[in-house]
């Protein structure tokens, strides 16, 4: 509690600040959020928001799952510049669990060096197509196994530093972190990955994606051990460890990805080779893989945003968007420890800020038996 009282503390004064300076700025603008910049452009701050609220509701079988409500997401982002530095502060206040640590996101500063862009402090490292894109355009409701949903599960974000270079066609993204949670010990080991997009094919109704990433973990004696879980019945529900490193492992992963967008037609995959290994012991490989996709019902391409290589959600008023998505993951070195999930969904975007999302997901342990359906369903403002 003394934790969130800091933080809503930290964040209220801000927000005077931010206010104050509106005040004296030359220029204010409100389209798309609240944003300030001063009249010789030197500075600039900007205020977002996103709220996520799930219901989830439970077909049980094997495994009890309780079906229940809560924000999946409750952020404030404060972002802008100062000079030549660019800063982003994002601070979420839903109710934080074991793998999200404590309420900061992405907190960085950041500036253009040389062709790129250099990244200092904590955000994602550049690792696999549907981890990057942000909650508020994912496809569906989750993010599937090859994320930090699933294969790197509960690492998420990372402090560290990154190099970022991005062009019409294509992206070259190098990470090197810190292996530590939020709130565990400071000397937990570190990382690195890395990822590189292309775009052979990019014309006002086609577009063809193509990427590749790597990821490599090293813990210390001292670091919690890396885990690959399932979530395969849906968030809340129940979940299976694939794999784990125990303490004091490393896990390194190769991933490929591509994705089409034509017209109101889309489609997405990615496929992940990893394997833990421990102390002492042999390594356990674990493969992932996923094809999800999704059909505008006016036509509608999604847009693509060449600073990240991901794709963003339609833009517009009462649009109907329909999704479908198979995912997989299983432990080549133990018997039957695969889990999977077929999700369906709708999204309805009743204008660029709101959208509403239902998915229905067929969750299939093989290593239990279980087979758990849920229905989720999501309620989401965001600007």
């Amino acid at each position: 509690m003394g934790l969130r009282r800091k933080t809503g503390s930290a964040v209220a004064a801000s927000m005077v600040l931010l206010l104050a300076g509106e005040a004296i700025a030359d220029i204010a603008e409100t389209r798309g959020g609240l944003t300030v910049r001063s009249a010789d452009g030197q500075f600039e701050g900007q205020v977002s928001a996103r709220i996520h609220f799930d219901a989830y509701f439970f077909d049980n079988d094997i495994e009890e799952s309780v079906s229940t409500t809560e924000f999946r997401r409750a952020r404030l982002t404060l972002r802008g510049r100062v000079h030549e530095w660019d800063y982003l502060w994002e601070n979420d206040f839903a109710g934080q669990d074991e793998r999200a640590g404590s309420g900061f996101r992405h907190m960085f500063i950041a500036t253009h060096l040389g062709p790129g862009r250099l990244i200092l402090g904590q955000f994602k490292p550049y690792r696999g197509m549907e981890e990057l894109t942000s909650s508020n355009h994912i496809l569906m409701m989750e993010r599937p196994f090859a994320s930090a949903i699933g294969i790197h599960a509960g690492r998420q974000w990372q402090q560290g530093a990154g190099y970022l270079v991005t062009r019409e066609r294509h992206s070259v993204g190098l990470s090197a972190f810190n292996t530590r949670g939020a709130g565990s010990a400071r000397n937990d080991g570190v990382g690195a990955a890395g990822r590189v997009t292309v775009l052979p094919i990019k014309t006002e109704q086609q577009l063809l994606h193509l990427g590749a990433s790597f990821s490599h973990e090293n813990g210390t004696s001292s670091t919690p051990a890396f885990n690959a879980n399932a979530l395969y019945a849906g968030r809340r529900g129940p979940s299976q460890r694939i794999a784990t490193t125990l303490e004091g492992g490393r896990v390194d992963a190769l991933g490929v990805e591509a994705a089409i967008s034509a017209g109101g037609f889309f489609a997405q995959a990615e496929y992940v080779a990893a394997e833990f290994h421990q102390a002492s012991g042999p390594a356990q490989r674990v493969n992932t893989y996923y094809a999800q996709g999704g059909y505008t019902l006016n036509g509608q391409m999604r847009p693509y945003d060449s600073d990240r290589a991901v794709f963003l959600s339609p833009a517009g008023f009462n649009i109907v968007q329909l999704t479908a998505r198979y995912d997989h993951i299983s432990n080549a070195d133990i018997d039957n420890m695969q889990a999977e999930s077929i999700t369906f969904g709708i999204n309805y975007f009743a204008n660029p800020a709101v959208r509403f999302m239902a998915n229905y997901t067929l969750g299939d342990n093989t290593f239990t038996g279980d087979r758990t359906r849920q229905l989720a369903l999501r309620a989401q403002l965001a600007f």
